[in-house]
C-alpha cells in the first residue's frame, strides 16, 4: 500500500508550490471552522494568488447559490471571485446546462432551496416544484390528483429543509415510479450523485475551468468526500490538511501529501 508524504520542510512547500498551477480547496475545515478563519489560511491564499496560481473553492453546499456563498468569503476577509466557487446547487445547473445538454423546451422537478434555484435559473434550466408554495405545504395529498409534466426529464434532489410527502410523491410520479418504495429501489439504480466524492463534480469544474489534472491539486480535510474525489481516472492529485478525521484512523483512500494545516504552507516566508 502506498503511503502519502507528510510535509514538514520549506523544501516540501516549495516544491508543492511549483508542482501544482491549480488548487481545488474544500472550504469548512480546511479555509475555516465555523464562523472562525484557520490560521494563516488567508496569507496561504494570497501567496497562491501571488504566484499567479488558479484557486477553485469546492464545496457540498447544495442550499446556497454562489452569491450567497460568497458572502461567508466577504465576511471572513478571502478574496473569492463568482467564477471560483463551485458549490454543488451550481454543479448541479452546469452538470444539466452543460454535461448532459438538457433541451431547452425540458424541465426539471427540484426538491430543494432557493439558492438551488437560483443557480438552475442562472444556467438557463427551466425547474418545478422546488420553493413553490404549492409544494412546501403539509396539506393532505392525493396521487391521483396530479398531472404528470411530460417536459419534466429530470429530478434533481438537494437538502431541502421543508421537505415533505407532496414533494416526493410529486418526485415519484415525475419518475414514474411506486410512490410506496425507496427512491433509488424504485428505480432500479443509484441516482448520479453531483457534489462530491463523485466523479461528475470534476466533470463540471471541467466544463468551467480549463486545467491539466497532472498539475491540478485538491486539499480538503475529509478523506471519504475531499482526497476520495481525486481517486478518479484524469483527476488531480491530493493533499490533506489535517483536521477532525485522522488520515491513520480512516484509510478509505491514501492521499498524496498530508501536513497538519493550510497554514503550514506559508510557514516560510522566502516561498
Amino acid at each position: 500500500m502506498s503511503t502519502a508524504q507528510r510535509l514538514s520542510t520549506a523544501s516540501d512547500y516549495e516544491q508543492l508550490l511549483d508542482k501544482y498551477d491549480t488548487w481545488l480547496f474544500d472550504c469548512d475545515g480546511v479555509l475555516w471552522r465555523g464562523t472562525h478563519l484557520i490560521d494563516g489560511a488567508l496569507e496561504v491564499l494570497q501567496l497562491l494568488r501571488s504566484k499567479k496560481k488558479s484557486i477553485i473553492f469546492v464545496t457540498n453546499n447544495a442550499t446556497l447559490s454562489r452569491a450567497s456563498y460568497k458572502k461567508k468569503f466577504d465576511k471572513l476577509g478571502i478574496e473569492a471571485h463568482i467564477d471560483e466557487i463551485f458549490g454543488s446547487a451550481y454543479a448541479s445547473a452546469v452538470y444539466l446546462s452543460t454535461v448532459v445538454k438538457l433541451p431547452k423546451e425540458k424541465k426539471v422537478f427540484v426538491i430543494g432551496m432557493a439558492g438551488l434555484e437560483e443557480e438552475l435559473r442562472n444556467e438557463g434550466v427551466n425547474f418545478i416544484g422546488g420553493t413553490d408554495p404549492a409544494d412546501n405545504t403539509l396539506e393532505p395529498f392525493s396521487p391521483s390528483s396530479y398531472t404528470l409534466d411530460s417536459s419534466v426529464a429530470a429530478v434533481l434532489c438537494g437538502l431541502d429543509t421543508a421537505i415533505n410527502y407532496t414533494k416526493l410523491s410529486k418526485a415519484f410520479i415525475q419518475l414514474n415510479t411506486d410512490p410506496s418504495a425507496p427512491l433509488r429501489f424504485a428505480l432500479g439504480r443509484d441516482p448520479v450523485s453531483i457534489g462530491k466524492p463523485g466523479k461528475t463534480m470534476l466533470d463540471c469544474i471541467k466544463a468551467k475551468h480549463d486545467f491539466d489534472p497532472k498539475r491540478t491539486i485538491m486539499v480538503g480535510d475529509r478523506l471519504n468526500t475531499d482526497i476520495y474525489l481525486e481517486n478518479r481516472e484524469a483527476s488531480p492529485r491530493s493533499s490533506f490538511s489535517l483536521s477532525d478525521l485522522s488520515p491513520e484512523a480512516s484509510p478509505v483512500v491514501i492521499p498524496d501529501f498530508v501536513t497538519n494545516s493550510i497554514g503550514d504552507l506559508g510557514q516560510n516566508k522566502k516561498l
